[in-house]
């Protein structure tokens, strides 16, 4: 099989006294997500979405919240990790499409930076990352600003 797909998906609450991270930045916001590490959810799908790919399990079994290694970890340091274990497993992505689901801040300042970004880790050409943010019409609990949820699926290809 030279082709693989991937979903990732995750969710966190937003919550004060926290910085926001999402797709490996710090977004200036009132508030930010609660979690084990630095919570980036973006960053977080992406890493299911490559793992689920690669039928390696999720970001839970690789980097447990039960391990104080990983509290407060920058999640680009777990997308390095299992960047590196697609490589070594002889895929490359072919491409990312990924969706952030909120109703503030407005991200479309902060979106090519996060592209760069995650771009650089997974080594690949920008123009495979695509990311996108959404708001829900003020339904659920993204739209009462209680979270912010993210999607992303990708495709890997054997080199």
């Amino acid at each position: 099989m030279n082709f693989r797909i991937g979903h990732g998906y995750d969710v966190h609450r937003l919550v004060p006294g926290r910085k926001l991270w999402l797709g490996g930045i710090s977004v200036p916001y009132i508030m930010g997500l609660a979690g084990h590490s630095d919570a980036d959810v973006l960053i977080h799908a992406i890493c299911d979405a490559l793992l689920g790919a690669m039928a390696s399990g999720d970001i839970g079994h690789h980097f447990p919240d039960t391990d104080e290694s990983f509290r407060d970890i920058d999640s680009k340091v777990l997308l390095k990790k299992v960047s590196e274990m697609m490589h070594e497993d002889g895929w490359t992505l072919g491409n990312l499409d990924s969706t952030l689901i909120m109703e503030e801040p407005k991200l479309s300042p902060y979106i090519d930076e996060m592209r760069t970004i995650i771009a650089g880790i997974l080594n690949a050409d920008i123009k495979k990352i695509s990311i996108k943010a959404t708001t829900s019409e003020g339904m659920g609990p993204e739209g009462r600003g209680e979270s912010i949820t993210a999607h992303a699926v990708v495709l890997i290809e054997r080199v």
